[in-house]
């Protein structure tokens, strides 16, 4: 009989002890779904939130998710036809870059589409978010702000001031704009607005099965301008995060 693919060795040499135990889980995790799942979908991350991320997991306890370890996952999955574990299986291991991650699942490709098209959440919105409309308050008070909260809009960059103990914007002020990334500022001031304007989505890009194989769907199209918004995002908050320490 001959060898399984999935018996193959694989080297994590590179990797610290203590993430290596985690690192060759993964990798074993990974192996164990595509033997016990009939189709693995690539999944683009919009706007992605833990909180959201978790809610989902939650409705499809009968599927598996695998985020955040590319590499990882690529190498359990194989990177070439002489290493994949699975016939054509290279295929989408070489797709896997960016804010994605990996649907395995026994459940049918119109179910999973029709699911994920419907799935949606809103969030507010955080810095390097391209706001898709301008928001723009006009002058006069702000009642359901409380005079306490006057010096940290003004920190912010609002115009505002305490009239009869009454937040007041002194002027009409525009939060953003359509087609410009948000600042931290704005984000926060969005926040308080509770103005969320991000939407949390999963968006199929690709599905393998191994009698079908793999192939590329509709929404791959959009993949470049998803990856774009969201490295605008984190490349923002990890400089924010810098300069916190």
């Amino acid at each position: 009989m001959p060898k399984s693919k999935r018996d193959k060795k694989i080297s994590l040499t590179k990797t610290s002890k203590k993430g290596l135990v985690l690192k060759q889980q993964i990798v074993q995790d990974v192996r164990n779904c595509v033997e016990k799942y009939a189709n693995i979908f690539l999944l683009s991350v919009h706007n992605m939130r833990n909180s959201k991320l978790k809610d989902i997991r939650a409705e499809w306890k009968d599927s598996r998710f695998f985020f955040g370890k590319n590499k990882v996952i690529a190498l359990a999955l194989g990177k070439s036809p002489e290493n994949e574990i699975a016939e054509g299986i290279c295929k989408l291991s070489s797709a896997l870059r960016g804010q994605c991650g990996l649907l395995f699942t026994n459940r049918s490709k119109k179910e999973v589409l029709r699911s994920m098209d419907e799935y949606q959440e809103m969030d507010y919105a955080r810095s390097g978010f391209i706001a898709q409309d301008t928001i723009t308050l006009p002058e006069g008070p702000m009642p359901d702000f409380s005079h306490s909260i006057e010096p940290h809009l003004r920190q912010l960059g609002m115009p505002t001031a305490l009239q009869k103990g009454v937040v007041t914007l002194i002027k009409e002020y525009t939060v953003c704009k359509a087609g410009q990334s948000l600042t931290p500022e704005q984000a926060r001031i969005l926040k308080l607005l509770d103005k969320p304007l991000a939407t949390f989505k999963l968006i199929p890009l690709s599905v393998f099965s191994k009698k079908h194989g793999y192939k590329r769907l509709k929404t791959w199209v959009n993949r470049n301008e998803i990856e774009e918004n969201t490295a605008k995002e984190m490349e923002i908050e990890e400089v924010e995060e810098a300069d916190d320490t």
